[in-house]
């Protein structure tokens, strides 16, 4: 087969592809919000409130009962799923075992028998 022939059916295979890909994306024909209803409010069903203060558009901004539907619903969202303890006081003692020592281990005399070349600081 020819190269100028095999680059040909190449680009007019992505070509239909593409054309194919971009068709099924316009195409919006609903199926998928059929099949997955939560998705559009993946925590549940807004409230009337917010859907009205959704419809209003920028008026919502300046309305008081939008301000609190919006609160409300912060407050529902963000709130942790369990109480959280207070933190704790920070204790006064030092826990030693993490602390380096201020003077390298002196080696035991039995130690400077075996390597007596070695001085101690």
């Amino acid at each position: 087969m020819d190269l100028k022939i095999a680059a040909r059916m190449t680009a007019v295979l992505a070509l239909g592809a593409a054309m194919t890909a971009a068709f099924m994306a316009l195409r919006g024909d609903g199926s998928q919000d059929a099949s997955s209803p939560r998705s559009a409010h993946p925590g549940g069903e807004p409230s009337v409130e917010l859907a009205r203060c959704r419809d209003i558009g920028m008026a919502a901004i300046d309305d008081d009962a939008c301000r609190k539907a919006w609160a409300e619903n912060r407050r529902r969202f963000l709130r942790p799923s369990r109480p959280v303890a207070p933190n704790a006081a920070p204790s006064t003692e030092k826990d030693s075992s993490r602390m380096l020592p201020l003077q390298p281990p002196k080696p035991s005399p039995a130690e400077d028998r075996l390597h007596p070349e070695t001085v101690a600081p």
